[in-house]
């Protein structure tokens, strides 16, 4: 219950706290569906780590000012100038928890891992950035099969018509 203090009227004071008690209370959250928020606002800000890269590296606040948007060759102006876009926008749909936030980090995750297996000539070989997202995406589809089950068992036991 949630204590009222200050100048409050004694009358208000006792509407609050009839209102707290009458509020609906919705199913506590379960473990996995904790660890699964957990894991996703982690990669967002993984996400907004890896936009912030792309961004200092296209307006020269890294490598020397070498990565300047100017400088770079055509196709890294496309490739790097997309994930600038995209990485902010997942990071965002990450920590907000909607649903599109998973697809466009997978757009940018997919993006990534052509840069550097589908054209290692171009953008150079990146062994420890392909795992990663692989491992992250691998995580994500373990803990959806997870929730799946779980919501399923919760299902069977809840329904009314069972003999």
């Amino acid at each position: 219950m949630i204590a009222v203090t200050g100048f409050m009227p004694a009358g208000l004071a006792l509407t609050v706290r009839a209102m707290v008690a009458d509020s609906a209370k919705g199913p506590r959250p379960s473990l996995t569906e904790t660890l699964f928020v957990l894991f996703l606002r982690l990669v967002a800000v993984g996400s907004l780590w890896f936009a912030l890269q792309y961004w200092a590296m296209l307006t020269g606040f890294s490598f020397g000012g070498q990565g300047r948007f100017d400088l770079l060759p055509p196709a890294w102006k496309a490739a790097y100038t997309a994930l600038a876009v995209l990485f902010p926008v997942a990071a965002v749909g990450l920590w907000l928890l909607v649903s599109w936030g998973p697809v466009i980090w997978l757009i940018a995750a997919a993006t990534e891992i052509a840069m550097h297996e589908v054209y290692p000539s171009t953008f150079g070989v990146n062994r420890l950035l392909v795992f990663a997202h692989g491992a992250i995406a691998l995580v994500f589809v373990l803990f959806r099969i997870a929730l799946f089950v779980q919501r399923r068992r919760q299902a069977r036991t809840v329904r009314t018509d069972s003999p």
